[in-house]
């Protein structure tokens, strides 16, 4: 198996939690952002991530763990995708969204995911959509009281895990969003989201920047 991912991409974050999960082997292929030729030769979009499954390539986040569980017998639960519980999560992590890429993006660019082709690449078209990088700088009070509003609903669904006492894949879509968050040198987690995240971190095997250690 092989996937081509980013580093900081949470939807490729979600891919690598559900493999150290399920103790799956796969070759990790690290893209540079502004590498078009390759995803568009593999799936003619400039999407990630792509996974390379017994020939199949898939590059729909949720459709490749749903493929994965089929190689393990480790239970991730993705039952509760079809839950009211999961629609409401996915609204959480939009309105969360905003404000943890509006914050990382800044800092993401500088880290060693990026070369400078790449670097440049990644500010010009994230600048288009969000605006320029020094004014997301600029306004990281607004965007930090945007997040505290929102994971202040969080410690109350943690029963320890999200609205389980199970690990499910529910806890995978919400720490790959905002794992991002530990990149952004003036913020803490609350006690309870840390532990939180750093319990989801030991139970998926995860290593944020591993490829960069090898």
């Amino acid at each position: 198996m092989k996937l081509y991912h980013y580093i900081h991409c949470p939807f490729c974050v979600r891919v690598r939690m559900a493999l150290g999960f399920f103790d799956l082997d796969y070759e990790s292929v690290v893209l540079d952002y502004n590498d078009e030729e390759t995803p568009l030769k593999l799936t003619n979009k400039k999407m990630l991530p792509i996974m390379e499954i017994d020939g199949e390539i898939m590059n729909e986040s949720l459709d490749i763990i749903k493929a994965l569980a089929q190689k393990s017998e480790k239970d991730l639960h993705l039952d509760k995708l079809d839950t009211e519980s999961y629609e409401q999560l996915e609204q959480y992590l939009d309105a969360l969204g905003k404000d943890v890429h509006n914050l990382c993006m800044p800092y993401w660019a500088w880290s060693k995911e990026f070369i400078p082709e790449a670097r440049e690449y990644f500010i010009n078209k994230k600048s288009a959509k969000r605006g320029p990088f020094n004014t997301l700088a600029q306004n990281k009070q607004l965007f930090l009281k945007g997040l505290e509003l929102n994971l202040g609903q969080l410690p109350s669904k943690l029963l320890p895990f999200y609205e389980s006492d199970k690990f499910t894949i529910l806890d995978i879509l919400l720490a790959s969003h905002i794992w991002g968050m530990y990149i952004f040198p003036e913020y803490q987690f609350p006690p309870q989201i840390h532990i939180y995240l750093q319990k989801v971190k030991e139970l998926t095997n995860f290593n944020y920047h591993e490829d960069f250690w090898k």
